[in-house]
């Protein structure tokens, strides 16, 4: 594929052994096969302090904030693996938002740059029996009302505990496609676009 459309995968967790980073993995696959570069992070690498204004306007943008910044700014693709926290987004996801929404020194107020023109796919898998589908409904709002263009496809995967093999993959093997499949409709999708 020329000019292959730049995706970054990430997960609403920090956990090392998170259910929910197996699954982006799995979706990270499906997007490299349909011709994508992706970019896979790991939120624990990039410790973002929790959003203060105040500590903002006295020490400014944390490091680790504006370099999540230049990578969602360097992709057109989101990738977003999201955990269930008491029916709605994990704290961790709802931080690097909010973080990543702020302007830069000299930037205008509001201009959410790396969110505008984005596209992103979303996913969960929890241990619960509807697999973290509540959660979605308030990542995909947020996303929405800052300008991603969050396509209707996703998958939630339940019974987490139980969904996946010693590789990280789904064991029901329909599941594991699906998943696949959100990573290569989102390359698909942004291929069409560019």
């Amino acid at each position: 594929m020329t000019n292959a459309p730049k995706i970054l995968a990430f997960a609403g967790s920090s956990r090392e052994t998170s259910w929910n980073k197996k699954l982006v993995q799995i979706a990270v696959a499906g997007a490299k096969e349909a011709g994508a570069q992706v970019t896979y992070l790991d939120l624990r690498d990039l410790p973002m302090p929790l959003y203060d204004q105040d500590a903002e306007e006295k020490e400014g943008i944390p490091e680790t904030v504006l370099k999540f910044k230049q990578l969602m700014k360097a992709h057109q693709g989101l990738l977003i693996a999201s955990p269930e926290y008491n029916s709605s987004i994990s704290p961790l996801l709802k931080n690097a938002i909010d973080w990543a929404s702020r302007p830069e020194p000299g930037g205008p107020p509001l201009a959410l740059s790396c969110f505008r023109d984005k596209v992103a796919v979303l996913m969960s898998t929890s241990p619960g029996g509807i697999g973290g589908l509540r959660g979605l409904v308030h990542v995909r709002a947020i996303l929405g009302n800052i300008g991603v263009l969050v396509l209707p496809d996703q998958k939630a995967i339940p019974n987490a505990y139980q969904a996946f093999d010693q590789n990280g993959n789904l064991i029901d093997e329909t599941q594991q496609a699906a998943v696949k499949q959100l990573g290569s409709k989102l390359a698909t999708v942004l291929a069409k676009l560019a």
